[in-house]
């Protein structure tokens, strides 16, 4: 079956309970509306009536981090004529939980208003990938009475309960309802409240307890939509905090809303990594809830092997849509997972992570580079691949995971075991990672890092390059023949920043990165439009995901590629504008001249919103612009911004180095300013160097 849509619902976020609503504020028995918690749809219809009918929805809006406001009309009541007197908003807030809602009916009517408010409820208890298949038909769990104005749901290993203040409650059992009988004076008003809790013992993931990771940044800009995107991206960050059962204090983020918000390694360590500018809280919390999950042994039906980072973490066994594919609840099938936690480790300690925190970490960094070297090369060809051979799991394990996104320039499709190209960037970054982390804390082993990164390097030069109808580029992969995988795709750009590049290679793969095959639309395409198997609303081929564009933007930053960088910079704010601030997954990729669509980016009907990886994306445009590239542990910092760029001035206070607020800023002439750096750092921005 059609995997439900998600674009012109309003989601609301406080993990691990999100919800999922008509523009009304309606939750109906219908595709993926519902109030979910870990995994299972614990509310499968919330839907106000007032003398048994639906009021007419006029607005809605986001009112914070895990709440949302809906105004309706009750037109029937109040005064005659064709002004209407009586409207009803609705405040819905979402609790790690539950969900609360207050009604506040307000009449203007100059007679009295009387009228009956019911709130018919039912629970399905749909587990989430039935519902993300569209499978989810089972009949409703029998409600029963608990208490006054209260109702209860006792599945096993779970109680749900609904409680209205003032509230008649009847049970049924193909649903149940809340009443309230009310009489407004003329003029009057009136509030009423539910809510909905649940108590869920087996759930793998809980919230989070820890103060928050960091604090608002100030920023101010000649572009006032960066400060909107970072205002509603970090709302969203915030709704998505995360953390496991025994060790709330340890915060991740949750991936994304509705179908992946529990723990993610990829998902959650770029978040992390993006983040790191307001400091290195969240990604220690990350590391160490990875850490703690990371490979003993090997296990070909989870994918596990030692030292080896996990994918997904799930309640119980994930279906992948039809077919026989179904995941193991602690899933292990990702390529890229163990050398992005390196990275992360690595980058975390250059912004100031505590020096303890990274040596309590270096048995798992060093657990980590044995995957690298023991595991991560199944046919022994020098490069890191993936292959499935349990037959139950993901056929492409790298960021593009869907069962289509590896292909060739005609469209045709590639044959595990597959070799990505931004793959061998991350191993080669994650091995001089861990070689300068091995040497600052001396433990042994560095040198042989060093010399694999320099292999890696030649062996790649050598495999990965083919030449197109726009010259040389790194091809997408290496199939099981060890054909390269000749379409131009995004994936490439995740080469910058690693080392894997000469500086004329970087500067080719920039220019081929700026061209209108691959940032023709709101951003960075994921596959050029001039290759065979590009589609605009392809999950892999075609769309645009705000996280793959901002690393890219990050990399062609930290390069010196400033126009690129800045013009990949502006289709993420445009996009952002088009999306209320709120940046999806992933949009389509059509070309921006609104020849797609009706002069924005084209909705991905099924794309999670809020995203953290997307919402993290914020974070990235602005740390590009400023351009501020800190070495705690070497007491400097480097500044490159963005200089000229068309997103004008910028300043951002707030920002973490070595535990220390810093605010920093780049004027229109691409001048740098940095105050609050510790005093004996030395700062150097371009060819120059001054004491700060």
């Amino acid at each position: 079956m059609p995997q439900p849509l998600l674009h012109d619902l309003v989601s609301t976020v406080m993990a691990p309970a999100s919800a999922l609503s008509g523009a009304d504020g309606q939750i109906r028995r219908s595709g993926v509306q519902g109030l979910f918690r870990a995994d299972r749809r614990v509310l499968s219809l919330a839907r106000i009536l007032v003398d048994g009918r639906e009021p007419e929805a006029v607005q809605h809006a986001p009112a914070g981090a895990g709440r949302a406001r809906f105004v309706s009309l009750a037109r029937w009541l109040g005064d005659p004529g064709s002004d209407p007197t009586v409207r009803l908003t609705r405040t819905r807030e979402l609790t790690p939980q539950g969900m609360r809602e207050d009604l506040e009916i307000v009449s203007a009517a100059a007679v009295p208003v009387a009228a009956t408010v019911t709130v018919e409820l039912a629970c399905d208890l749909a587990a989430i990938e039935d519902v993300k298949s569209g499978r989810a038909d089972a009949p409703p769990v029998p409600a029963e009475p608990a208490g006054e104005g209260r109702l209860a749901w006792s599945p096993p290993g779970l109680r749900v309960t609904a409680e209205g203040r003032g509230a008649r409650a009847r049970a049924g059992a193909e649903g149940a309802t809340l009443t309230w009988e009310i009489a407004l004076p003329p003029r009057g008003t009136t509030t009423l409240g539910w809510s909905l809790s649940v108590e869920d013992p087996a759930a793998v993931v809980v919230p989070a307890t820890a103060p928050l990771e960091w604090s608002p940044p100030r920023v101010a800009a000649a572009d006032r939509r960066i400060a909107r995107l970072v205002e509603q991206s970090l709302a969203d960050l915030r709704s998505l905090r995360l953390a496991e059962p025994g060790a709330p204090g340890d915060t991740f983020l949750g991936a994304g809303v509705p179908w992946f918000l529990t723990l993610f390694g990829r998902d959650s360590i770029w978040a992390a990594r993006m983040l790191l500018p307001l400091g290195t809280t969240l990604a220690a919390g990350t590391l160490r809830v990875l850490a703690r999950r990371q490979g003993t042994r090997l296990d070909p039906c989870t994918g596990e092997a030692p030292g080896k980072i996990m994918h997904e973490l799930r309640r119980e066994a994930f279906q992948l849509g039809e077919g026989d594919r179904r995941l193991p609840a602690a899933y292990y099938g990702t390529v890229d997972a163990t050398p992005l936690w390196i990275s992360l480790l690595h980058d975390a300690w250059r912004w100031g992570l505590p020096a303890a925190e990274v040596a309590a970490l270096l048995p798992h960094l060093e657990a980590a580079l044995g995957w690298l070297a023991e595991h991560a090369d199944p046919d022994g060809d020098g490069f890191v691949e993936y292959v499935d051979t349990s037959g139950h799991g993901l056929a492409n394990q790298g960021w593009k995971d869907s069962g289509d996104s590896v292909r060739f320039h005609d469209g045709g499709q590639a044959q595990p075991p597959i070799a990505l190209a931004e793959v061998q960037g991350y191993a080669h970054r994650a091995a001089l990672d861990g070689a300068a982390l091995l040497d600052a804390f001396g433990r042994p082993g560095a040198e042989r890092w060093r010399e694999y990164a320099a292999t890696l390097n030649a062996r790649f030069r050598a495999a990965f390059w083919v030449d197109g109808e726009h010259g040389p580029f790194p091809a997408l992969a290496l199939d099981r023949d060890k054909r390269p995988v000749d379409a131009l795709t995004s994936n490439v750009g995740h080469l910058l920043g690693t080392g894997l590049l000469s500086p004329e290679e970087s500067a080719r793969v920039a220019a081929l990165l700026a061209g209108p095959g691959l940032s023709g639309g709101f951003g960075l395409r994921t596959m050029s439009a001039a290759d065979g198997g590009f589609s605009p609303l392809s999950y892999h081929c075609g769309s645009i995901w705000p996280h793959d564009t901002a690393i890219v933007l990050a990399g062609l930053a930290r390069e010196g590629f400033a126009a690129e960088a800045a013009a990949l910079a502006e289709g993420l704010l445009a996009a952002a504008e088009s999306f209320g601030y709120r940046l999806p997954e992933l949009y389509g990729g059509d070309v921006r001249d609104g020849s797609g669509g009706a002069g924005g980016p084209v909705p991905y009907p099924a794309a999670c919103r809020p995203q953290a990886w997307a919402a993290a994306a914020a974070l990235t445009v602005v740390h590009a612009a400023l351009g501020l590239y800190p070495d705690v542990p070497e007491r400097r910092v480097l500044l490159r911004p963005l200089a000229g760029a068309p997103l004008g001035a910028l300043r951002v206070g707030g920002l973490r180095v070595a535990g220390h607020e810093v605010e920093a800023g780049v004027g229109h002439d691409g001048q740098v300013t940095v105050t609050g750096l510790p005093e004996d750092f030395l700062v150097r921005t371009a060819d120059r160097t001054s004491e700060s």
